[in-house]
């Protein structure tokens, strides 16, 4: 088992093609295996619909088509992360639809490098910071800036069955 230091934090670290991001493990309720979910008329596009996680209706996010990459069919290693989401608007339970899931692992926070402006094929507003695990990067999200103020709304109107 790996130890961390003063600066390290532990983070769910994921993968969308062939880039891993991390998400703080303290946001991630569950890792669920891919299971029906139920579509929504007029929804935008990343928001595939809702599934029942015993007995919540959770909304769920396909990640790939959130930064703007084409949708893929699931496959084995497909995952739903059940994450709570801390914000100004309230907090929130939703599911983000994902390629696969690695580990955890411990990043040190003080050595995170800021994103970088230009070069990111996402909105840099979507990242806390670029953290490192041995000689790749890890994108490590800020899931507030991920799903906005308008955004938030719209999965809070699914939660509650009223889209």
């Amino acid at each position: 088992m790996q130890t961390s230091s003063i600066g390290d934090q532990q983070f769910v670290t994921l993968g969308i093609g062939g880039e891993t991001f991390g998400i703080e493990v303290t946001a991630v309720r569950e890792i669920l295996e891919v299971r029906p979910i139920t579509r929504l008329p007029q929804c935008p596009p990343y928001l595939l619909g809702v599934i029942d996680v015993r007995g919540s209706t959770v909304p769920v996010i396909d990640l790939r088509s959130k930064l703007g990459l084409p949708s893929v069919a699931a496959t084995e290693q497909t995952r739903i992360l059940v994450l709570d989401i801390a914000s100004e608007a309230g907090d929130r339970v939703l599911g983000l639809l994902t390629d696969r899931v690695f580990e955890v692992t411990a990043l040190d926070e003080q050595v995170m490098q800021a994103p970088p402006d230009i070069g990111v094929r996402w909105r840099s507003d979507y990242i806390r910071g670029l953290g490192r695990r041995g000689e790749a990067f890890v994108v490590v999200f800020n899931l507030e800036q991920l799903f906005s103020t308008d955004e938030a709304a719209l999965i809070d109107s699914v939660s509650l069955g009223v889209a």
